[in-house]
């Protein structure tokens, strides 16, 4: 992407300044702080589980969309995500599909492809009549709430992507999101965690949208962003937040006793899209996924633990050229994002038995 003028760079700085006021003014014209369907080109769709917390979330695209990847995490579970990497050919794709239910879920994807077959959306393989859709999965592992042998498959995502529309995504208890939960790195010392949830948030400055959707499944806690305080995580009997991090202090010391950190591999993961109408390419969208990565951290303490999946997606939907725009104010703007979505996931989230949520306490 090409530098900034002096003009151009003046511009910027002041587009930074005002974003502050326009998010707050944002939120106070309206009850969501944005949603990832305001970027356009792109449509979300949810199918929850009613027997159990568990669901997905399938993410379509208008036309093929570019999409990057940053995998930073120790034991991400996912399907064909390896295209997204910028050594390969593939630089488009024409589905996102998120789901609980840990690893048995990821065949679940089949249902996005049918879907999108029908509609005759995907690559031309060269035989006749036959589009073949390319649909990047990731899973987080919710078995352990509820029945863990109800989880998401194909018909579930075929209902998720019949539900896509354009319209605000809900938030909370629902979609990919729907057994989500967080704060569980010290239960084998007593703590109890809380419930998480998918949370949405954007910004609009002029004709840029950048958005995020975010399932929230974290070992660690959950941070207000902008003040640091504890929104949602482990907890002493008294209901007090015991700030995961600090309480390893105890555990170096030897006063939190010696059992292990509850961080097995798989089992905690948050799953964040990144989304724009700006047009990139893949290369400059891993970019992208990789300062946007930092907002997650900002949201989730501690974030990329030992044992989790977590994963990043950044997309885009091509409908906004806009080429002196660099890399470091999207990417910058991109980690707001994905910190607000990530705390209005558990902000949204209601209570189910055995996890308490931030809206019940």
């Amino acid at each position: 992407m090409a530098d900034y003028t002096r003009r151009e760079f003046g511009a910027a700085l002041a587009a930074g300044a005002a974003l502050p006021a326009a998010l707050e003014q944002t939120q106070s014209s309206r009850p969501s702080a944005g949603s990832l369907t305001d970027v356009p080109g792109l449509t979300v769709g949810h199918f929850t589980d009613t027997r159990r917390p568990t669901g997905c979330t399938a993410i379509l695209f208008e036309s093929a969309a570019a999409a990057a990847v940053d995998y930073n995490s120790s034991a991400p579970g996912e399907s064909m995500g390896v295209m997204l990497q910028p050594v390969s050919p593939v630089n488009s794709i024409h589905g996102l599909f998120l789901t609980g239910g840990g690893p048995f879920a990821l065949p679940a994807s089949g249902g996005v492809q049918r879907y999108l077959e029908e509609r005759k959306v995907g690559f031309d393989w060269g035989a006749p009549g036959l589009r073949v859709p390319i649909v990047v999965s990731a899973v987080i592992d919710d078995l352990a709430v509820g029945d863990g042998h109800i989880r998401p498959d194909v018909e579930a995502a075929y209902k998720a992507c019949a539900a896509a529309s354009s319209a605000p995504v809900a938030e909370g208890n629902v979609g990919a999101g729907a057994g989500g939960t967080v704060g569980k790195m010290h239960r084998s010392r007593g703590l109890t965690g809380m419930k998480g949830g998918l949370g949405t948030a954007s910004i609009k400055i002029g004709d840029v949208v950048i958005a995020a959707l975010a399932v929230v499944n974290a070992a660690g806690d959950v941070l207000d962003w902008r003040s640091g305080q504890i929104v949602a995580g482990a907890r002493r009997a008294d209901g007090r937040f015991a700030d995961s991090v600090e309480f390893m202090r105890g555990i170096v010391s030897g006063t939190s006793g010696d059992a292990p950190v509850d961080d097995a591999p798989f089992r905690s993961t948050t799953l964040t899209v990144v989304a724009t109408n700006i047009t990139l390419e893949k290369t400059p969208l891993t970019k992208v996924a990789m300062m946007a990565n930092c907002g997650a951290a900002r949201a989730v303490r501690p974030y990329h633990t030992t044992g989790d999946g977590d994963s990043l997606f950044a997309v885009s939907t091509g409908r906004l050229a806009r080429p002196n725009l660099q890399l470091t104010v999207v990417g910058s703007l991109a980690a707001d994002v994905v910190a607000e979505a990530i705390v209005r996931g558990v902000r949204a989230a209601r209570s189910v038995p055995g996890w308490p949520a931030v809206s019940d306490i």
